[in-house]
C-alpha cells in the first residue's frame, strides 16, 4: 500500500474486508498460501504473458523459485499439503499479495488478490454458477456496479477436437495455441495442407531425423558450433522435430473439419442467442454433450438469481492462464478510460492432478484484483 494516502489505504482496507466477508459468509475457509513458490509450476502451466512477467530467482542450493504471480496454484498446493484426502470437497478463500512485472498502468509489480477456490464439488456446474455469483456479489459489496460479464467455454473447443479424426499430438498442439490466435490459425493451416507443401526453414533438418531425433539435434548443433541454451533441452527440440517428421506422412485435416473449428471460434454474442449458433457448428457426440452442458450452465446461473442472457459470450475467449479446462469468465467495471477487467476465473480440472493429486479433481475459482477495483471506483 506504499504511496497511498491514509484515506486511500482505509478505503482499500474497507473494500477488501467487504469482499472477504462475502466469501466467508458463503462458507469458504480463509487461508494464507506461501508467497515463495517453485518456479517450474508457473513456468510450465501458466500462459506466456504470466511466464514473461514472473519474478524468478534461485535459492542457495540452485533451486529455481518465484514470487507467486497469482494465488490459484499456491491454493492448490496448500490443499494438497493440508487435506487428509485431496479428492474431498474443500472451499478456500484468500486475500494477499501477488507479484508480476508491470505491463500497464493498472498492473503494479505487487498487487493484492482476493479470491476463492472450490475443489471436489459434487455438482460441477452448480459450483461454477455459485462461484460467478459470489464474484459478482463480492464486487458489488466492494462498491462496484454496472458490471459486464463475458463467458467462454474451453470445454466446447476441446470436445470438438475430440470428435475430429486427427493425431493426438495435433489436438495437443492446437490446445496449446488456443490463447494465441495468429499462431493457432497458422498451425491449423499447416494441418490442412498436403505433406508436400509443408516446407519451412527447418525442413532440411527434419529430413535428417532418425529414431528419437536426439542424435540429429546433437549433430546439427555440433556442426554449427552451438551450445544449447535457454529453457528447451536437446530432448525437447528432438521431440518437436520427430513430430514434424511424422506430420509429413499424416492425412491432412479436411476442409470440413477445419471450417467447423473456425466456425466455433467465431461464435460470439449475448448468451441468449449463442446456443443456436453453437449447435449449428455440428460436431459429434462429445461436442453436442458440451453444448448441452453449456445450456445447463445458463440455467444454473439463472438459479443463482443472475441474468446470464445478458452476459456476453465468445467461444475464443480464454484467460491469460493456460491451465483452464472449461468455463472461463471475466468481469469488467466502468472507468474513465472505459471497461477495466477487475475479476475473472473459471474451471481447471487438470491442475491438482498435475501438481501431484492421485486423480483428477473438480476445481473452479475466481480472483479479484482489489487495487484495480479501488482505482476504478476512485
Amino acid at each position: 500500500m506504499a504511496g497511498r494516502s491514509a484515506t486511500e489505504r482505509a478505503a482499500l482496507e474497507k473494500q477488501n474486508a467487504a469482499i472477504m466477508a462475502v466469501f466467508e459468509r458463503a462458507g469458504f475457509e480463509q487461508i494464507a498460501p506461501d508467497i515463495i513458490q517453485p518456479a517450474d509450476i508457473f513456468l510450465e502451466r501458466s500462459g506466456e504473458d504470466i511466464r514473461a512477467r514472473t519474478f524468478v530467482f534461485n535459492d542457495p542450493n540452485g533451486n529455481e523459485l518465484c514470487l507467486r504471480p497469482d494465488l490459484t496454484v499456491p491454493a492448490c498446493r496448500y490443499h494438497l499439503s493440508h487435506s487428509k484426502k485431496s479428492e474431498a470437497q474443500a472451499r478456500y478463500c484468500y486475500l494477499g499479495p501477488a507479484f508480476r512485472f508491470p505491463d500497464e498502468r493498472l498492473s503494479p509489480q505487487e498487487f493484492t488478490q482476493a479470491g476463492l477456490e472450490w475443489f471436489g464439488a459434487t455438482d460441477a456446474i452448480a459450483a461454477e454458477a455459485r462461484v460467478l455469483k459470489l464474484a459478482i456479489s463480492a464486487l458489488e459489496a466492494g462498491g462496484a456496479s454496472a458490471l459486464k460479464v463475458t463467458l467462454g467455454d474451453i470445454g466446447l473447443f476441446t470436445a470438438l477436437l475430440d470428435d475430429i479424426d486427427m493425431p493426438a499430438r495435433w489436438r495437443r498442439r492446437l490446445r496449446h495455441q488456443f490463447w494465441r490466435p495468429a499462431a493457432f490459425h497458422a498451425l491449423l493451416q499447416t494441418f490442412t495442407q498436403t505433406s508436400g507443401q509443408q516446407r519451412s526453414s527447418i525442413s532440411a533438418v527434419v529430413d535428417q531425423v532418425k529414431g528419437d531425433g536426439v542424435a540429429t539435434v546433437q549433430d546439427v548443433l555440433a556442426a554449427a558450433n552451438i551450445m544449447p541454451v535457454g529453457l528447451r533441452s536437446v530432448e525437447d527440440i528432438a521431440e518437436r522435430l520427430v513430430e514434424k517428421s511424422a506430420d509429413r506422412s499424416e492425412k491432412p485435416l479436411g476442409q470440413t473439419q477445419r471450417h467447423a473449428i473456425e466456425a466455433l471460434l467465431a461464435v460470439s454474442g449475448t448468451c441468449d442467442g449463442v446456443l443456436e449458433k453453437l449447435r449449428a457448428v455440428g460436431g459429434g457426440k462429445a461436442y453436442q454433450a458440451a453444448v448441452d452442458a453449456f445450456a445447463k450452465r445458463l440455467e444454473a446461473l439463472e438459479g443463482q438469481g443472475l441474468n446470464p442472457r445478458r452476459f456476453e459470450f465468445s467461444a475464443s475467449f480464454g484467460r491469460e492462464l493456460e491451465y483452464y479446462t472449461g468455463l472461463v469468465f471475466q468481469v469488467e467495471a466502468d472507468s474513465s478510460e472505459g471497461k477495466v477487467a477487475v475479476a475473472g476465473g473459471g474451471r481447471y480440472d487438470d491442475l491438482l492432478s498435475d501438481l501431484g493429486a492421485p486423480q483428477k479433481i473438480s476445481a473452479v475459482g475466481c480472483a479479484i484484483h482489489t487495487e484495480r477495483l479501488a482505482m476504478v471506483l476512485a
